[in-house]
């Protein structure tokens, strides 16, 4: 998937490019100018031109046809991503199309695919999208205008709460000339007015007679490239590309899609699925386990070549992964407390000797850019942070964060006095070997919550080392659709996961930032604080201004990381994926992804 998007949408949203067709009003009227466009960009213009053919990154050549076998852990249970219960299955995007499609060497770039252009107002306070009039949804019937005002309205009356408090105030109608206008409540909101390009949409005919709050049994009828040709709930499903999609030939799409099927197999756990791998059951994988990827992807098929393995270098934005506090519980209220938790994990330790040291620790919201906090900060920073001084740890002033670091022998004494010193402050004090609330007398306990092998492996040497200090920390590993029930109601102290990096801050930190969106998934700590209200509002205010943006981007890395919301982990820079020789790739990848959708069956396999 891509770097920047919303839950609601399946692609990147951007700062629209002003086209060059401007539309006069008259100065009696003071209505804003209509800017009519046909791309949208985040700064300045879009890298494809009007009239580009393909994306530089697909081979527009590349054949069609074969049988692309992927898979999955766990189960799923129901046929519709937007449900808001269920676990649905792999491949679900490939079901819709959007509005406006995304181009993966950009930084949020939108051409054209179900509108096929737009017009906007100068201030913002309205966007239109012209229909294509060839588009038709998977049963050859025309896409129209009614379909996505209808798309937006169900996904505002019947989707996850958090597009309807994002989206409040947005009214929607159908124009003449198979055209759709959205009006926002207020002026001046560009990112918001963008967002509205990234709707899904659903044929309104059979998504009248659905419940769309609930799972859905059966496969939908879709907009996308793919649709469901066969499937055993729970165990596999197999995609068809459907071969009139009449999108096919669009720019946006050339030289992609190019599998007659995919296919989805599921497993129980990562193990399983792996020896299948190398016994030839599926086609591709890329490895998070460095340990995995050193000592277990070897032997014939690799050595004969039949399975191709390959570490790609990339310089993508990297996600906070780590152990997610949730500050709701009592036990981790109080700041001193998550930041003692810090120092058991040895990420030292850890990295030599299960990751061959291939690893870097994580230490910004922001990984892998430019609004990273480093140092102390700026004047500018300052400036920002003024407002808000005596409602933020005084650290984000007067220290740089970094994770606490050991020497990697094993040994934390060091670190253990540290924390011991925060969990006085707090309230809790060593006896008889237990950890101990100072008033209640109550252990220091908590659970874990994972649901991969994997995680277990590093969370092991974690609950070591604090039950060397009397903290009772039970490990907990459920099954995907559990998490995924626990994640949603909350039900969690502690949770291996991790929030998503953009390429610059934007609208998308409000789902996991604002107090607004408490109830949001994405709010795995549940944050409700005014100074993060005014850190996230004021950089959606700022979009335009990079100067500025920068500022109040980092700004927010030091409140965000001195208020320990998490045990920070760690990432790498290269794609570690292994396939099966048929497959072939276009020379050049997208700067944001592997870019697996324009790869293909290479035609004598």
């Amino acid at each position: 998937m891509k770097k920047r998007r919303l839950v609601f949408f399946p692609i990147l949203l951007g700062v629209l490019y002003a086209g060059p067709y401007l539309t006069a009003q008259s100065p009696e009227t003071a209505a804003p100018r209509t800017i009519h466009a046909t791309a949208l960009a985040l700064r300045g213009e879009p890298d494809y031109p009007e009239g580009f053919t393909h994306f530089n990154y697909v081979n527009p050549n590349a054949p069609k046809g074969g049988n692309l076998t992927r898979h999955a852990i766990g189960t799923y249970d129901n046929f519709h991503l937007y449900a808001l219960r269920g676990n649905c299955v792999q491949g679900s995007q490939y079901f819709y199309n959007s509005l406006m499609s995304t181009s993966g060497d950009e930084d949020d770039a939108l051409y054209p695919l179900i509108a096929q252009s737009l017009e906007y107002a100068e201030d913002y306070s309205f966007i239109i999208f012209s229909i294509d009039p060839r588009a038709t949804d998977q049963e050859g019937a025309p896409i129209t205008a009614e379909d996505a005002a209808f798309s937006f309205n169900i996904l505002y009356e019947k989707g996850v709460p958090q597009f309807r408090n994002y989206f409040a105030g947005v009214t929607v109608q159908v124009l003449p000339g198979n055209r759709v206008r959205f009006d926002l409540s207020e002026p001046g909101d560009k990112e918001k007015m963008l967002e509205l390009a990234g709707t899904t949409i659903f044929p309104k005919r059979f998504w009248e007679h659905q419940n769309f709050s609930e799972p859905l049994p059966t496969p939908p009828l879709g907009t996308g490239a793919y649709r469901v040709k066969d499937y055993k709930m729970g165990q596999y499903v197999i995609l068809e590309r459907v071969k009139d999609y009449w999108a096919a030939d669009l720019p946006v799409n050339k030289g992609r899609y190019n599998f007659d099927t995919i296919r989805y197999d599921y497993y129980r756990d990562d193990t399983v699925a792996l020896e299948a791998f190398k016994s030839g059951a599926y086609d591709i994988r890329s490895e998070s386990d460095i340990e995995k990827w050193t000592t277990q992807y070897g032997g014939t098929p690799f050595s004969s070549g039949l399975i191709v393995k390959e570490e790609i270098p990339h310089a993508i934005p990297q996600p906070m992964q780590a152990f997610n506090f949730n500050i709701e519980r009592p036990v981790f209220q109080d700041r001193r407390v998550r930041m003692a938790l810090n120092y058991f994990l040895d990420f030292e330790w850890i990295n030599k000797n299960l990751f061959y040291n291939q690893y870097t620790r994580t230490r910004s919201y922001f990984e892998n850019t430019d609004y990273a906090a480093r140092g102390l900060p700026s004047d500018a920073e300052r400036a920002v942070l003024e407002p808000i001084k005596d409602q933020v740890p005084q650290e984000v002033f007067t220290r740089e964060y970094q994770p606490p670091k050991t020497d990697g022998s094993g040994f934390i004494r060091p670190q253990m006095r540290e924390a011991m010193a925060l969990f006085k402050e707090a309230g809790w004090e060593l006896r008889g070997g237990k950890l101990l609330h100072t008033q209640s007398g109550e252990q220091m306990r908590f659970e874990l919550l994972i649901y991969s092998p994997s995680s277990e492996k590093i969370a092991i040497p974690l609950k070591r080392n604090l039950a060397r200090f009397g903290i009772d920390m039970h490990i907990r590993t459920v099954d995907a659709s559990q998490f995924l029930n626990r994640l949603r109601s909350r039900d969690y102290d502690l949770l291996d996961r991790g929030f998503h990096t953009q390429s610059y801050p934007g609208s998308g930190l409000l789902l996991a930032w604002h107090s607004d969106y408490r109830d949001s998934t994405y709010n795995i700590a549940g944050v409700q604080d005014p100074a993060l209200d005014y850190l996230v509002e004021g950089i959606i205010a700022r979009q335009e201004d990079e100067a500025a943006l920068l500022a109040w981007g980092r700004a927010l890395d030091r409140v965000l990381t001195w208020n320990h919301y998490v045990i920070p982990q760690w990432h790498t820079s290269q794609f570690r994926v292994a396939y099966n020789h048929k497959l072939q790739k276009p020379p050049v990848r997208p700067r944001y992804s592997l870019g697996l959708d324009s790869w293909w069956i290479r035609p004598s396999s």
